[in-house]
């Protein structure tokens, strides 16, 4: 078990990221290339990945063993910023942090290359960072969206729970696998540990790729995170990518609060020709968040004829729904909330990883 200590200081720095992060999205998808378990999830995403990646997955493996400790500086902070960010990061990394971290892995089965990045050798530092962009873009990137989409689910739920309890209201509602027991947030983990929070605050980071346990940094001394598995549904798994994919590597930005996506002009008209006036306005009645009450409620029809509107919606790929307790909350996708734009780009905003902003 995990056990997580905060102080007064530590909740009111209590946040939780503004967007995925690429890298430990990257980390961890590698994990769950190489299982078979979680197929109604993971499983289409698994076959298609393994005939995208050619030989990054056999350069990686040593460096990121299939279950155990992997190097903190494979997930640096900057990964909430992009893959491109994260890289530049990654190449930054002092030599003494590089020899310190791999010399924790076992010795007998670390190829030359990674004894090399032991040392801080440029070439292998290279090498290891077009590995990590080279499976990135084979194996993330095109499943960004659908990915993306489940994590600002979760951040709906978890900003729901600090509107309505606070800080407490948000750990209290973190998966089962969290318990928060003032002023002790325990966590199921595979083996036992204390994490002193002294006042600098928690970042909480829902990953898809994470599965079952959260994860946690090995180094307490580096910027405390706690990477926790957001809820699957059968529907989670993600999409088939298109035939010509041309992925981005830098995803787009996710508003800090989720407000309302503002239909661009004539949107909510052309909107309402396309699929009805009723379900045009319980898509844009969704906005950043609410319950099938609240919905019906914003949109002025019955409790049934919103929940229909919304399983409609979520069977089109526009909508998310994620039970929170006896309700259910529901969310728009990026394809919802593109739809909603009438096509316009989403608004920039830069998330801030070091101040005490809850969300």
């Amino acid at each position: 078990m995990l056990r997580v200590h905060f102080g007064e200081l530590d909740l009111a720095r209590l946040r939780m990221a503004s967007r995925p992060d690429a890298l430990w999205e990257t980390v961890l998808s590698f994990h769950r290339l190489r299982e078979k378990r979680a197929a109604t999830v993971y499983g289409e995403w698994r076959s298609l990945a393994r005939n995208r990646v050619n030989g990054e997955a056999r350069l990686l493996a040593p460096l990121i063993p299939s279950r155990g400790y992997f190097p903190d500086f494979l997930t640096p902070a900057e990964g909430v910023f992009g893959c491109d960010s994260a890289m530049e990061a990654l190449r930054a990394t002092p030599r003494e942090r590089l020899h310190a971290e791999t010399a924790r892995l076992p010795a007998a089965r670390l190829p030359s290359w990674i004894r090399d990045l032991a040392q801080g050798e440029r070439r292998a530092l290279d090498r290891l960072t077009a590995a990590l962009s080279s499976y990135h873009e084979a194996a993330i990137a095109p499943y960004w969206p659908r990915l993306q989409a489940r994590i600002e689910a979760d951040r709906a739920v978890r900003g729901r729970a600090l509107l309505d309890g606070g800080a407490d209201g948000l750990l209290g509602s973190l998966p089962p696998t969290m318990r928060w027991r003032p002023p002790v947030l325990e966590v199921d983990y595979p083996v036992d540990r204390d994490l002193e929070l002294g006042g600098r605050g928690l970042l909480l980071q829902p990953s898809f790729f994470c599965r079952r346990t959260p994860v946690t940094l090995y180094d307490p001394g580096l910027t405390p995170v706690l990477v926790y598995p957001v809820e699957h549904t059968p529907r989670a798994a993600p999409p088939r990518p298109p035939a010509h994919h041309a992925p981005t590597l830098r995803p787009a930005p996710a508003p800090r609060s989720a407000p309302r996506p503002a239909p661009g002009p004539g949107a909510a008209r052309s909107l309402g020709r396309l699929v009805g006036q009723t379900r045009s306005a319980v898509l844009q009645g969704v906005g950043g968040g609410c319950t099938t009450s609240e919905l019906a409620r914003r949109v002025g029809v019955s409790l049934a004829s919103a929940s229909q509107h919304a399983s409609v919606l979520r069977d089109a790929g526009l909508v998310l729904t994620l039970r929170r307790g006896s309700a259910v909350l529901h969310t728009l996708t990026p394809l919802g909330a593109a739809l909603l734009r009438g096509g316009a780009p989403a608004q920039s905003s830069m998330p801030e990883r070091s101040t005490p902003a809850t969300m």
